[in-house]
């Protein structure tokens, strides 16, 4: 009779189980370039783009106010988002300069790259129907030691769903690389 029992709770454990419904998300594709920059023969490093912690769980996070987060159940990044975003970034860099120089730390080349860019986000996150995106970055010629140093904030709407939200967290990081190419493009 334990037998019995033990093997159906099992079987409703399995059932339950597989009618959980995980979606899985990844913000890594990077978008293709609008306009395309002259070919630079300069290697590009990019520093692992730094995340605010709430973004290391694999989870959705969604702020219900200024000091409160919750997790979307159901849906979940696949990959870590420090990785995937750094990724993201060193792909669309080399579209938009039609070049295959850019790597990331460790640069994987000979020696310091031409340019360094580093990459500091502290609000990805959607509340209130908003997806926001607050960082800092900086792009420096090596040889030079010439900077770039900017402040980046953007804000695109979404729905409450996990997909509205993912597709607006695109955009905005969309819109964040596109500052950084014109950063490097000013070197």
């Amino acid at each position: 009779m334990t037998r019995i029992k033990l093997l159906f709770t099992l079987s409703v454990l399995l059932i339950v189980s597989g009618c959980t419904l995980k979606n899985y998300y990844v913000l890594s594709t990077a978008s293709q370039p609008k306009e395309m920059y002259p070919y630079k023969s300069q290697v590009i490093g990019v520093e692992k783009v730094a995340v605010p912690k709430y973004l290391f769980k694999r989870e959705i996070a969604v702020a219900k106010s200024s000091n409160h987060v919750i997790f979307l159940g159901g849906s979940a990044w696949a990959e870590d988002m420090d990785t995937g975003l750094t990724r993201r970034l060193i792909s669309f860099l080399q579209k938009k300069f039609k070049q295959p120089g850019v790597y990331a730390y460790p640069w994987g080349t000979d020696g310091q790259p031409d340019i360094k860019i580093n990459v500091q986000v502290s609000r990805f996150i959607a509340q209130e129907g908003t997806v926001y995106l607050d960082a800092s970055w900086e792009a420096r010629e090596m040889r030079t030691d010439r900077r770039v140093l900017k402040l980046f904030s953007t804000t695109v709407p979404t729905n409450e769903d996990a997909g509205s939200i993912v597709n607006a967290m695109d955009s905005a990081f969309a819109q964040l690389e596109e500052e950084i190419a014109r950063g490097v493009r000013e070197l």
